[in-house]
C-alpha cells in the first residue's frame, strides 16, 4: 500500500515529537528514542543520524511496502507503529484517551480513507472509513483473552443462547464476516425459504492475487449430532448431508459480474456444538473432492473469532448502560 508523501510526513512529525508548543501531546523522540520507538513496533529500522522527518518519514515508506493482505490494507508493520505511536500510556499533556492526538492523526489518515481509534482495551486500532472494516494484524482466535475481551465472549454466548435462527444469521454471522473482510454478503430468503437452494447466505473473499472465491454458509441454532432425528434444540447431520450437496451443485448469480458462478466451498457454521460424529458422518458421504470443500465452524469458532477480530456485539448482547444508537468503539 502507499500513501501519500504529505500523510506521511504528517504522521513522521507525530513520531518525532515535532511541535514547538508546551502544550504538545505527542513526546519529543531523540535519535535514540527513534529507534527504540521501531524497535517496540517490532522491526529493525535504525537512526541513521540524518534529519529526523525525513528519515521516519522514508522508514514508513519502506513499511508500507511490505507485503499485506490485500492492496487495500497497510502491511502488519505500519499497523503495528500506529499502536505503539498511540500507546495510552504516552499521553502527553492530556488524558490517557488521548482525543486531540487521535484527531491529528485522522486528520492524516483521512486522506488515505483511513480512521484510527480506541477499542475497549485501550489498542488503537485502524478501519476503512467506508466500509469499517477492522484493519489488524492476523487474529488468533487460539490465544488467552484479557477480561474485557471474556465478558465480551460471556455477553455473546447468552445472546446464541436465546436467538433464533434469522438473528444467528443476520446479526451475528454477517457482522462476523464482513469483518473478516469477505464481500457481497447476501442472505438467500431464509424466511420464506425461496431460492434459498441448500444455503442461508453466500458470499465472496477476494485472494491478494485478485482472484475470487464463493462460500455458501448453511447456518443451524442448536447442536448438530448424528442422532436418527431431529428435535427442538438438535439438528440431525442427514439434514445437512442434503442441504450441502444442494449447496455445492446450485449456481448462484453475482451481480457484481453478470454471471453464474458454484460455490468453491461450503460453511456449516453452528450456534451450538457440532459432534465429531457428525463431522465424520458428513465427511463418510461426501466423496473426496466434496469434502475438501466444506468447513465447520461451531458456537467456540463463532464466540472465539468474534472477539479477536472486535467485532461490535449485536444490539441486544449490549449492556443495558449502553443505547443502540451509540457508537461502540470495538
Amino acid at each position: 500500500m502507499k500513501f501519500k508523501r504529505r500523510t506521511l510526513e504528517q504522521i513522521a512529525d507525530m513520531i518525532c515529537g515535532n511541535f514547538e508548543t508546551e502544550t504538545s501531546v505527542f513526546p519529543y523522540r531523540s535519535s535514540s528514542s527513534l529507534t527504540e520507538f521501531f524497535n517496540d513496533a517490532e522491526t529493525d529500522y535504525v537512526h541513521d543520524g540524518s534529519t529526523r522527518k525525513w528519515w521516519v518519514a522514508s522508514t514508513l515508506e519502506k513499511i508500507l511496502a511490505e507485503p499485506s493482505s490485500d492492496a487495500r490494507t497497510p502491511s502488519d508493520s505500519f499497523l503495528r507503529v500506529v499502536t505503539t505511536l498511540m500507546d495510552q500510556g504516552d499521553a502527553h499533556n492530556e488524558g490517557v484517551t488521548r482525543p486531540k492526538a487521535i484527531e491529528m492523526l485522522n486528520a492524516a489518515l483521512g486522506r488515505e480513507n483511513l480512521e484510527a481509534f480506541y477499542s475497549e482495551e485501550g489498542i488503537c486500532f485502524l478501519r476503512h472509513t467506508g466500509s469499517s472494516q477492522l484493519l489488524a494484524t492476523q487474529a488468533n482466535p487460539h490465544r488467552p483473552l484479557s477480561a474485557n475481551e471474556l465478558e465480551r465472549r460471556e455477553r455473546l454466548e447468552v445472546f446464541l443462547e436465546k436467538c433464533n435462527e434469522d438473528q444467528l444469521i443476520e446479526e451475528v454471522l454477517v457482522a462476523l464476516f464482513r469483518q473478516l473482510g469477505f464481500h457481497r454478503i447476501s442472505v438467500t430468503g431464509h424466511k420464506d425459504k425461496a431460492l434459498e437452494y441448500g444455503k442461508d447466505l453466500w458470499m465472496r473473499y477476494v485472494l491478494p492475487t485478485q482472484h475470487v472465491l464463493y462460500f455458501g454458509l448453511q447456518a443451524k441454532k442448536g447442536k448438530l449430532n448424528a442422532s436418527g432425528r431431529s428435535d427442538a434444540s438438535n439438528s440431525n447431520v442427514a439434514e445437512i448431508l442434503n442441504q450441502t450437496t444442494m449447496m455445492l451443485g446450485h449456481e448462484i448469480f453475482d451481480p457484481e459480474v453478470s454471471r453464474h458462478v458454484l460455490v468453491d466451498h461450503a460453511i456449516i457454521a453452528c450456534g451450538g456444538e457440532i459432534t465429531k460424529a457428525a463431522r465424520n458422518w458428513l465427511g463418510t458421504r461426501l466423496d473426496a473432492s466434496k469434502r475438501s470443500q466444506v468447513m465447520f465452524m461451531d458456537r467456540d469458532d463463532i464466540l472465539n473469532l468474534y472477539v479477536v477480530t472486535n467485532t461490535p456485539l449485536p444490539a441486544n448482547a449490549l449492556p443495558p448502560e449502553a443505547k443502540v444508537d451509540d457508537e461502540i468503539p470495538f
